[in-house]
């Protein structure tokens, strides 16, 4: 549904009351507002992949890691905060879709500043794409606070605390280098603290949990979508100069694969059991490592095609292993997950850590398989956890509970 709820109470043509939407709403599904939305994060995730796919190829692999991890979370949150807040109060009106526009193009002024990040530790811009979202969001939050009185001390709150950040954001662009990445982590902290505060003091907002759970899954899908693109231009760019080769082909299954078994093992079981705030706020955080880590997996497998043409400055095992760590983070991040949310397998975490290892194995014995052995072999383990995973599922071994609304 798009905002017009029962719960909504019309004043014009054009606008509506904003008023917390029911958290029991039958079918209620994303808005074509928020999917055009997700796309906008399609480019910003697009180029965070594609400098860490660099920063690999040229064997900077701790500084691209940590660049890699700043420029996503900063993509994550503006999403994650957009996402709750539309669960709870999106009226779809004019007011409300012109705010989001804001923040979309907030989102392309952060993508355009991610190469600067990479190659020069230069923040400027992606704070000035952060802030102009955040500050969106703010305008947001106080409109809620002004319109649902229910709510106003939770919105006013999150109003509060997001502004006293992004203050800090800001001037934290005249820190010395030395205190960059110290700094950075304090806000980091800080970013995460806002809706803990907000909800717990303040009273929860009334996000509706099955929504949340469909948007999570719509972004999991762009995710591997980008993986499935940069793969593939990466696959034409070897075929195109020295043919089809085994390595080639092994690196392009044992990928789809990935793909594929993970797509299956996220979707496993019923919508997300976000029972109460401290489920819901782990679940959700949760999903940076998930988001993340799947993105990567992308560059990942553009390295290692890379190393196949003998590209780039990382060794084979280098390469094997730019595969093989963000794919076995993944696996255990979403079994960690799901059993939280008491979905999928539950409190059965031996198939998912086993799992994880023998692809960790694998991406150590690269000089032993090749890279193109070596990702196929990643991709026929995660298939096998997945076999697993659906077992244990289908003879009893996992409980699936219905979402419901958070409680004392």
């Amino acid at each position: 549904m798009s905002g017009n709820g029962a719960d909504a109470v019309r004043t014009g043509p054009l606008r509506q009351v904003m008023r917390g939407r029911d958290p029991g709403e039958a079918h209620r599904a994303s808005t074509p507002l928020e999917l055009l939305f997700d796309l906008t994060f399609v480019v910003a995730v697009s180029r965070a992949a594609a400098q860490l796919h660099h920063s690999l190829t040229e064997g900077h692999v701790g500084p691209g890691i940590a660049a890699y991890a700043a420029v996503f979370f900063a993509i994550w949150w503006a999403w994650v905060n957009f996402t709750w807040f539309a669960s709870a109060y999106d009226t779809d009106d004019v007011p409300y879709r012109l705010l989001t526009l804001l923040q979309m193009a907030g989102v392309l002024v952060l993508a355009s500043g991610v190469d600067a990040v990479f190659t020069d530790d230069d923040f400027t811009v992606v704070v000035v794409g952060y802030v102009i979202m955040r500050a969106a969001q703010i305008t947001q939050w106080l409109r809620a606070a002004a319109e649902h009185e229910e709510g106003r001390a939770g919105a006013l709150r999150y109003a509060a605390g997001i502004a006293v950040v992004q203050v800090a954001w800001i001037a934290r662009l005249w820190t010395p280098d030395a205190w960059a990445w110290p700094t950075f982590l304090v806000l980091v902290a800080a970013e995460l603290a806002v809706p803990a505060w907000a909800e717990s003091r303040g009273g929860p907002t009334t996000w509706h949990p099955g929504h949340i759970a469909e948007r999570y899954g719509l972004f999991t899908i762009i995710v591997l979508g980008e993986v499935i693109l940069g793969s593939l231009a990466a696959v034409h760019s070897a075929v195109a100069g020295q043919g089809l080769s085994a390595p080639v082909l092994m690196i392009a299954v044992g990928g789809l694969l990935l793909v594929f078994s993970l797509w299956w093992i996220y979707f496993t079981g019923t919508d997300a059991g976000l029972t109460t705030l401290r489920t819901a706020l782990v679940w959700g955080y949760g999903h940076y490592a998930v988001f993340a880590a799947l993105a990567a997996i992308g560059a990942g497998l553009e390295t290692a095609l890379g190393a196949v043409e003998h590209h780039g400055h990382l060794s084979g095992r280098g390469a094997g292993l730019s595969v093989a760590v963000p794919v076995a983070i993944a696996l255990l991040v979403l079994g960690a997950l799901h059993r939280v949310t008491a979905t999928g397998t539950v409190g059965h975490a031996l198939p998912v850590v086993t799992g994880a290892l023998v692809v960790l194995g694998l991406g150590f014995a690269v000089p032993v398989l090749g890279v193109g052995g070596a990702v196929l072999g990643m991709g026929l383990a995660v298939s096998a956890t997945l076999a697993v995973h659906l077992f244990a599922v289908r003879h009893g071994r996992g409980s699936t509970v219905a979402p419901r609304r958070p409680g004392p």
